[in-house]
């Protein structure tokens, strides 16, 4: 199975210069010749020259409309029993699967490289944003501004029609990883031999694997899963591309980014995974307990494997260079004090900071983190705490003539901890709009019995939630019996606030509400949030409370819902308690189901057109929250293209995509 003009996809090769086609149709080559012995290999020489034949006779029939090539493919998929219908199949999406994986290599080698006509660097590139900025006359200072109120959060969900495995996708990431090595490297001989065999060693995998589960998923599953993303790339790259902005500032400015004040941390990752109920009755408070704990076990790892990393590295002798004063303390202030580093006050410092995280991820029932026996110290209370002794270290390597000490793993983990804190992700929770509904109307029949909440209407049932939310009387009651559905939401939110209480606010930021067709679900939410302590009733909130517009109605009603709930007085406050920040999602997939790809795109921009001039009414800053699903069909397509197309006003350096 090797390329040729009919195999190679048009819309990819279209955005391509002249070497960078070359180079990808070689690619293409390359996986598709391992791919193809594999097959001959495996199953044999008729099965082989079965997927040649139909491959040259689809692009006989593609290429150049031959009817004849066409009643010669329905002959052979015609004549095809099950089995060697199956072995078709597999080696068909494997090969889509290889493609797409050299697609992806030559994206990022033309990133890499730059435009293809040597104009400047590719669209969509950092190096691309910053050289606009300065066409655009932005200076340094301004841009370093611009990024202390801004925030980016790709957000993780896990859909339910996703079957691929887990093994499925690390064999893809490491041939992924072996391309690119390739194209980097250029081997020859030897070496060229032997990254070969490592991909064929991966697609020899793929191929005797099973492509597809065939048991659904749990949601602990699911969380492992996406965890699996953050050693491979979130841990190591979301400090990297802070540091590359701080770099490119510091050029534009003359200075070194040791010299200017660092940026805010901007990128942070979100996730639904352990958090969506909406449609999920698996989504328990348990799931969210056993979720939050697997999360802070990653973080956990990946600190203690760092500073211990830290440690072997920064190996710097007392007897040959000064130390600041209070990097002489923090060594002193170590549990580790072997004779041989009596003299080395940077490995005594990382070596307390890491024994004082060892006994922050027991605290926080993460022991499982700990791969090495570790003296005894008092753990972290907070990510701050460790920041602040990481900036001791550093501080002391920059004044004392080792600043390139400290832009190296020193620099990564301290922005680690500034972007991924104890929590790893900002989890979010949602549930559907009509179970908050049933869940009060419960808890207002139970206070009061006669009270028919679901038999009022907006309005009233608007003036109920205000006076509810201004009271400080609870409405559960310990001693009453309340439905299976009431009583698995408020462990769910009574979670959220234990979860608070053991990692801190940022752990659980947003609360989505599905299907918001009034503005009395906001104010539901805000009650029910109000019962465990996230809401409280002098108007101060520990999350943000986020509708979700959805269906081509909603979004038409969106602006006129939030120009209600904002004119609530009770619900006002909470806005202002969130640093007058709002955040609005809106729903791609349903609206591209409800009214097609085309409403959908032009009803989606009305309405943040809309909802940008409500908010600015309103004074209240506007997020807004992307929905998008993966493929075009559920609202997917060009991340960077979709931010571009974004209204005026609608982005305002705060954004928030699934992924």
């Amino acid at each position: 199975m090797s390329d040729d003009d009919g195999m190679t996809r048009g819309p990819a090769r279209a955005a391509n210069g002249n070497g960078s086609d070359a180079a990808l149709k070689d690619d293409i080559r390359f996986l598709g010749r391992i791919l193809g012995d594999i097959v001959r290999l495996n199953e044999g020489a008729e099965v082989f020259d079965l997927v040649e034949r139909i491959r040259q006779t689809s692009i006989r029939f593609h290429r150049d409309e031959d009817r004849a090539a066409h009643d010669e493919l329905d002959a052979l998929l015609g004549g095809m029993d099950t089995v060697q219908g199956l072995k078709i199949v597999r080696a068909f999406s494997y090969f889509s699967h290889l493609a797409n994986i050299a697609e992806d290599q030559d994206r990022l080698r033309q990133s890499r490289a730059g435009m293809p006509d040597g104009d400047g660097p590719a669209a969509g590139t950092l190096d691309y944003a910053m050289a606009r900025a300065a066409t655009d006359g932005l200076d340094p200072d301004r841009l370093a501004a611009f990024f202390d109120t801004a925030r980016v959060g790709p957000v993780l969900t896990a859909h339910p029609t996703e079957v691929r495995r887990k093994s499925t996708l690390t064999r893809e990431a490491e041939i992924a990883r072996l391309l690119d090595r390739r194209d980097r490297e250029r081997p020859q001989g030897e070496e060229a031999a032997a990254i070969e065999e490592e991909v064929t060693r991966a697609v020899l995998t793929l191929w005797q694997t099973a492509m597809l589960r065939r048991t659904r998923l749990t949601v602990i599953d699911e969380v492992v899963n996406g965890l699996s993303y953050y050693d491979e790339t979130f841990l190591t790259e979301v400090p990297a591309v802070h540091a590359r902005v701080e770099d490119m500032l510091a050029r534009r400015a003359g200075s070194t980014a040791e010299a200017r004040a660092g940026v805010a941390s901007f990128l942070k990752m979100g996730s639904w995974i352990g958090g969506d109920r909406d449609g999920n009755p698996f989504v328990t408070a348990d799931v969210l307990r056993t979720t939050m704990r697997l999360h802070t076990r990653q973080a956990m790892k990946f600190y203690l494997a760092e500073l211990h990393e830290l440690g072997a590295e920064l190996s710097l002798s007392a007897t040959l260079v000064p130390v600041s004063d209070d990097l002489a303390a923090l060594a002193a202030a170590s549990p580790v004090t072997p004779e041989h580093q009596r003299q080395e006050p940077y490995r005594l410092a990382v070596a307390g900071i890491h024994a004082r995280m060892a006994a922050t991820a027991v605290a926080l029932d993460a022991a499982d983190a700990v791969t090495r026996p570790v003296p005894a110290a008092p753990r972290y209370a907070d990510p701050a705490g460790l920041a602040r002794d990481l900036d001791i270290v550093h501080e002391s390597l920059v004044a004392n003539g080792s600043v390139l000490l400290a832009r190296g793993r020193l620099r990564r983990l301290r922005r680690a901890v500034d972007c991924f804190g104890f929590h790893l992700a900002v989890l979010d929770l949602r549930q559907n709009s009509a179970v908050h509904e049933r869940t009060v109307a419960e808890l207002l029949e139970v206070a009061a019995p006669g009270t028919d909440y679901l038999s009022l209407d907006e309005e009233a049932r608007i003036a109920v939630l205000e006076r509810e939310l201004a009271t400080t009387r609870p409405l559960v009651s310990p001693f009453a019996k309340y439905c299976e559905e009431t009583t698995a939401e408020f462990a769910i939110f009574a979670e959220a606030a234990a979860t608070h209480r053991r990692l801190g606010p940022q752990a659980i930021e947003n609360v989505i509400i599905s299907k918001t067709d009034g503005a009395s679900d906001l104010l539901e939410l805000a009650l029910l949030l109000k019962e465990v302590g996230l809401v409280r009733p002098d108007g101060t909130a520990a999350v943000n409370i986020v509708p979700l517009f959805e269906t081509i109605a909603d979004l038409r009603a969106a602006p006129q819902i939030m120009r209600r709930v904002f004119a609530c007085p009770a619900y006002r406050r909470l806005v202002a308690s969130r640093g007058e920040m709002q955040e609005v999602m809106l729903g791609y997939s349903d609206s591209n189901k409800d009214g097609g790809f085309v409403t959908s795109r032009w009803e989606l921009y009305k309405a943040e057109t809309e909802l940008v001039a409500c908010f600015r009414e309103a004074g209240v800053a506007l997020r807004l929250f992307h929905g998008r699903g993966g493929s075009v069909g559920r609202g997917g397509g060009s991340a960077y293209d979709a931010i571009l197309a974004q209204p005026a006003g609608a982005v305002g350096g705060r954004i928030r995509v699934t992924e």
